[in-house]
């Protein structure tokens, strides 16, 4: 199977955000099953169990969260800081054209955006979704 350049980067951006979406109903799927484990371990009606106040997707996310949307090798690539409502991501060396568009896209795809500012350009990733 020949394929071009292109197309093996359009497929690995598209996994990439597979990827994304994957890690994200894995957390969901964690969430209910700790929920079903505490209401049949701590009451027998399910009646009784109170509606959970934030749903997963209403949770604040973590710097960590947001770390692991990226791959190890692009992950490597950035640093993550915590500004209160929203994790600045910012390059650690040149990025080249390939893995900013990496970047970006996971970054856009988290609600995030970029921020060009010389060399204080930035990513942003506000904590809720």
């Amino acid at each position: 199977m020949n394929l071009e350049p292109s197309n093996v980067e359009e497929l690995c951006t598209r996994i990439d955000e597979l990827l994304i979406i994957l890690k994200r109903v894995v957390e969901d799927l964690e969430s209910v099953s700790k929920s079903l484990k505490e209401v049949t371990t701590t009451s027998s009606p399910l009646t009784s169990v109170p509606a959970p106040s934030l749903t997963p997707a209403e949770q604040p996310r973590t710097l960590e969260d947001i770390k692991m949307m990226f791959p190890e090798e692009l992950e490597a690539l950035l640093s993550f800081e915590d500004k209160g409502e929203f994790i600045m991501i910012k390059p650690r060396q040149f990025l080249g054209s390939e893995n900013f568009a990496k970047i970006a896209s996971i970054v856009r795809s988290a609600g995030g955006e970029y921020k060009s500012a010389g060399k204080d350009s930035h990513f942003k990733v506000p904590k809720k979704t």
